[in-house]
């Protein structure tokens, strides 16, 4: 079964000034939920939604996509198998998303979304 893109995440330094950067170059207008700090959600002009916002100090500038899939935890298995690693295990924000960072063979960063299609 394929895994479709679900979300993506712009996170830099100052997330107010990527909201501005991004909102002010394509037009994206964004929804900053209480309690989600500096972490504005956009549907990007109507196509795949995601976020902009503050990265963390770990991961202070990054961008990723985010994939759908049935089982997190069995996704971080094979992908730990295949030559990559966990950056982030199956963290859930209840009543929200149940998500996972993965970091492929060549480092790059790759969200994780747990779902049906």
């Amino acid at each position: 079964m394929a895994s479709n893109l679900v979300h993506f995440e712009i996170m830099g330094p100052d997330g107010d000034a990527s909201k501005a950067f991004y909102g002010d170059l394509f037009g994206w207008g964004f929804d900053s939920p209480e309690g989600f700090g500096d972490y504005h959600l956009t549907a990007a002009g109507g196509g795949l939604g995601g976020a902009v916002g503050k990265g963390s100090d770990e991961m202070p500038s990054y961008v990723t996509v985010y994939l759908q899939v049935p089982d997190i935890d069995a996704h971080l298995e094979e992908i730990g198998a295949a030559g990559g690693r966990t950056i982030q295990p199956r963290t859930e924000i209840p009543d929200m998303v149940t998500f996972a960072l993965l970091a492929d063979p060549a480092g790059n960063v790759i969200g994780l979304v747990e779902g049906d299609e």
